[in-house]
């Protein structure tokens, strides 16, 4: 007998389909209009196999939130410590290859605070002279950047131009992270994923693609 997984599902009358998917724990995910037990469990049966390994790939990405023992920076893994402080004030600093986070008190809400302005800190410092050279070299003008923590976006483009990178683009390569400013700024003069959009972001990254499959093995939570 076969155990089926666990899952939430979700009813909506407006919905014609029914939608599987998973949250940032890799928690199983039903949406759909009002359907029977019976159908939930043979659709259950019937995806199996693709239920499993996506779930197996969601918890194989790099860079999720971790029992704080761990943080990805620029493409690499380094090793968290949480080491006990006299004073008050919680500080998270990384030097030799290594984050060093200083609490009183624990407080996994307010490590994850500090874990996040770190990623924001740096990706202000960093994005910035990038999106300017990229813009350079592909005559393209944007009218904002800013940045943000989103848990589906790496990057996003509006329709006035204004880009905007999420701040755990910190935890990626070098060169994923080029690849994800080069695509926003090519949505400047392509809003849309057509060819037309993806010929110019070849035509400044022809090895784009192997950025992409890289940018699937990481998450944004």
């Amino acid at each position: 007998m076969q155990i089926l997984p666990r899952y939430t599902h979700i009813v909506n009358k407006r919905l014609k389909h029914t939608y599987l998917s998973f949250d940032e724990e890799a928690n199983l995910i039903i949406k759909s209009p009002k359907i029977s037990q019976r159908y939930i469990e043979q659709l259950l049966l019937k995806k199996s196999s693709w239920i499993n390994s996506s779930r197996e790939k969601i918890l194989q990405k790099k860079g999720k939130a971790s029992n704080f023992t761990e943080l990805y920076f620029q493409g690499q893994c380094y090793p968290l410590t949480l080491q006990p402080y006299e004073k008050k004030q919680v500080k998270l600093i990384f030097e030799e290859n290594k984050f060093i986070l200083y609490y009183q008190r624990y407080d996994e809400i307010l490590f994850q605070k500090h874990i996040d302005t770190f990623y924001k800190t740096r990706a202000q410092e960093i994005i910035p002279p990038l999106v300017e050279r990229w813009a350079k070299t592909m005559d393209l003008h944007y009218t904002k950047l800013s940045f943000r923590k989103t848990k589906r976006q790496w990057g996003s483009c509006s329709g006035n131009n204004a880009l905007s990178f999420n701040s755990m683009c910190m935890k990626l390569p070098s060169d994923v992270l080029q690849y994800i400013i080069v695509h926003e700024l090519a949505h400047i003069k392509h809003k849309h994923h057509q060819r037309s959009f993806w010929s110019c972001v070849e035509l400044y990254l022809p090895t784009y693609k192997t950025q992409v499959q890289v940018l699937k093995t990481y998450t944004t939570y």
